[in-house]
């Protein structure tokens, strides 16, 4: 018989409690970061073949920077007492371009991070507390056990980490819990006096998350909504505008299903589009509606441009990921008329399998972008600047680090997130280290508390395991505010490219060109 004391005791140790938010942090530092500067990959200025190449980017560990000049590592117990953010430097290899000359590569210092306590850039981390604990106490502590180190650091030896220390107030960045992105959801809906079917889907790049909606309006017509779209599109349209044209490539596309086939050939058949056959008329009719009244060249390229960006830019934003869209779009389609034949159920918004919980690492990353762009468009001013006043174009005097830390520290000390969330980053909750470890484990549902949404707070049977059953708060929080259940564990995902590198040899035909 299995004694569940011993199994309990291997699981409940300190660190595995909140590993989930450590392990969340160390992939950000490690991979966040840079796909963030690998997004912007250059820097156009203003000027004839001027620009900067961006490179590597890392983060040091918690230092101060004393008044009279020295720069002393951090510890977590210091940064409380004295009120103190406990962050690490953000350091950027860069090279400028003047006029197609690359000038001297720089490693530039462009702001300060915070770090979450016990995370791999932490001065507590096993590899760094016995240098750290060395220059501060100048004596040797290398005969003393990780435990001792830590306390004579000034910690608890049991505490989990998994937190932030702004302005010496400790704050963890609560578990939000969202719909998965990048994935089509079919629900009915009342429209036009009667239960429409329709298909969503959240698709998500770099931070800009675009709803894509496809709908079955009346006489069976297929209706596409995306941004930047003033009024629906016609789904055949939208399906030549792609690139694929012939009635006979769109119909088998979406399904070679009879009943399927028939529906499609009411949209084929569609007098308001009778005219739009070739790829050039649907990019045209396009065209005519997101830019109005301007000239025909401008039209069509601004058409192509909302194609490409905003419609399914998950797929990609470049030219060659058109046909992958329309290959997405003929599914939505498909799975929109299989739910109104009967042949698939709508899919349920509750049911864990269809969420997706970003950990303190993908809230980081978050504000982090927003922070470098505002970054970029100041080193862009104060390089400009310094070419059009004849001074040398360096990167360390045009880089104002107050800008890009201000950016995040703000967030991170209020708890004002990007898309006006709030209650992300929160004062963790220190009564007793029950409290403390409840609070690390929260996960918080972005539905506004004042409406009822019953389903959403109810107890689903995907719960099971991994959300706690008993653990929410009375009133308004009731069933929105939620606790992991004790042997739950999150795994902070992994890089797309190695399961696509996997397809293959299961034997899945990949989609070219």
């Amino acid at each position: 018989m299995l004694n569940t004391r011993i199994l309990a005791r291997e699981y409940f140790t300190h660190s595995r409690l909140v590993k989930h938010q450590i392990d969340s942090f160390n992939r950000f530092i490690d991979e966040g970061l840079q796909r963030v500067i690998d997004e912007q990959k250059v820097i156009e200025l203003e000027l004839p073949k001027t620009y900067i190449e961006l490179g590597r980017i890392r983060v040091g560990f918690p230092v101060i920077k004393e008044a009279d000049g020295p720069q002393t590592p951090l510890l977590p117990s210091h940064a409380r007492l004295r009120n103190l953010n406990y962050a690490a430097p953000i350091y950027l290899e860069a090279t400028v371009y003047d006029e197609g000359k690359p000038l001297e590569r720089e490693i530039v210092e462009i702001g300060m991070l915070p770090v979450m306590v016990k995370s791999k850039v932490c001065n507590l981390c096993p590899e760094r507390i016995e240098k750290v604990l060395e220059f501060i106490l100048k004596k040797s502590v290398d005969s003393l056990s990780y435990e001792e180190k830590i306390y004579l650091a000034g910690e608890d030896p049991v505490d989990p980490g998994g937190y932030f220390i702004i302005n010496g107030t400790e704050r963890a960045i609560v578990t939000l819990e969202d719909l998965a992105p990048n994935k089509v959801l079919l629900e009915r809906e009342e429209k036009y006096g009667e239960m429409v079917e329709v298909a969503k889907c959240f698709s998500q790049r770099a931070g800009y998350r675009a709803l894509i909606v496809v709908e079955r309006a009346r006489g069976n017509i297929l209706e596409v909504t995306f941004p930047q779209l003033p009024k629906p599109i016609k789904f055949v349209s939208l399906m030549r505008a792609l690139g694929v044209e012939s009635d006979q490539d769109i119909v088998e596309m979406v399904s070679l299903n009879p009943q399927i086939m028939r529906y499609l050939l009411q949209n084929i058949e569609d007098p308001e589009i009778s005219d739009i056959q070739t790829t050039e008329d649907a990019i045209e009719y396009i065209g005519k509606r997101v830019a109005p009244g301007q000239s025909r060249e401008y039209r069509v390229q601004r058409a192509e441009q909302v194609l490409d960006q905003y419609f399914l830019p998950h797929l990609g934003i470049e030219k060659e990921a058109r046909k992958a869209k329309a290959f997405f779009l003929a599914r939505m389609a498909e799975l929109i008329f299989e739910l109104h034949l009967g042949l698939r159920r709508e899919d349920d918004k509750d049911h864990y399998a269809n969420k997706r919980l970003r950990l303190a690492g993908d809230l980081m990353e978050e504000i982090f972008r927003v922070a470098f762009l505002r970054l970029i468009k100041d080193v862009k001013y104060q390089l400009e600047r310094a070419k059009m006043r004849g001074r040398s174009m360096k990167l360390s005097t045009a880089v104002r680090s107050d800008v890009l830390t201000d950016r995040i520290m703000h967030p991170m000390a209020t708890g004002n997130w990007m898309g006006g969330r709030t209650g992300i980053s929160q004062l963790i909750d220190r009564h007793n280290f029950i409290s403390l470890i409840s609070h690390l484990r929260r996960v918080i549902s972005p539905l506004s508390r004042s409406q009822p949404h019953f389903e959403a707070r109810d107890l689903h049977a995907t719960h099971w395991g991994r959300i706690c059953p008993s653990e929410t708060p009375e009133g308004p929080n009731c069933g929105l505010v939620k606790n992991f259940a004790q042997y739950a564990e999150i795994s902070v995902g992994v890089d797309e490219k190695e399961i696509i590198g996997f397809l293959p040899k299961l034997g899945v035909e990949m989609l070219r060109g």
